[in-house]
Parts: structure tokens; sequence; C-alpha cells
């Protein structure tokens, strides 16, 4: 049975990635992943790529590309690994800084403990 709104039919699927259902192990997506196009779509090209160029002006993370296009976020990270490869857009891990300091991380651990 089909969802509305949702056009994920196995033939399209396999059509729009060109029989590929997976990335490589050098696959550097995650759902978290920022994604900012470094291109404008030109003619010809997939429209499926063309969406996630216009998606991604501003960072984006695979999740929200993978939702705005209604695609699973399998067949997201194919379409992303072709435009990464063809320099188009760039990816990188959004920044977390780590607690390293032990007296925040007792701090912390107290307070729990209090509750």
């Amino acid at each position: 049975m089909s969802r509305p709104g949702r056009d994920d039919a196995p033939d399209r699927l396999y059509t729009i990635t060109q029989g590929r259902s997976r990335t490589g192990p050098d696959n550097p997506f995650d759902l978290v992943t920022l994604v900012v196009a470094e291109s404008e779509p030109v003619a010809g090209m997939q429209s499926e790529h063309t969406a996630i160029l216009r998606t991604a002006e501003f960072p984006t993370s695979v999740a929200e590309i993978a939702a705005e296009l209604r695609l699973p976020v399998s067949i997201a990270k194919v379409l992303l690994c072709d435009l990464l490869a063809a320099g188009r857009i760039s990816a990188r891990h959004p920044h977390r800084p780590a607690i390293t300091d032990p007296d925040i991380l007792e701090q912390v651990l107290v307070g729990l403990r209090n509750l």
C-alpha cells in the first residue's frame, strides 16, 4: 500500500539512482551532515539533483533534504554522493564543542543526583 503524498515506487527509485541502492564505504553523509550547494543547477541536470541544489542554498541537513524531496534517506545519500563527486556540493558535520572539563561534568552529575 502506498502512502499518500509519496511516490516511492521501487521502479522510480531504481531509475533516479541508476540502479544504485547504496553508497560506497567512503560515504561522508549521515542524517545530520550539513550540505551546501557550491553551484547553480544547469540545464539537462537530473531533476532530483536540481532540487537538492536549490534546497541546499543554505546549510541543510541530509534528513531535511530527504524530507523535502520525499525520498528515503538512503536514496538521497546516493544522489548527494553524485553531487559531491561532481563538486557541486560540500558536506560537513555540525560543529559540536566537546565538554572535557571534569569540573563541569562533576557539577552536572551532582545536579542530576539532587533531582
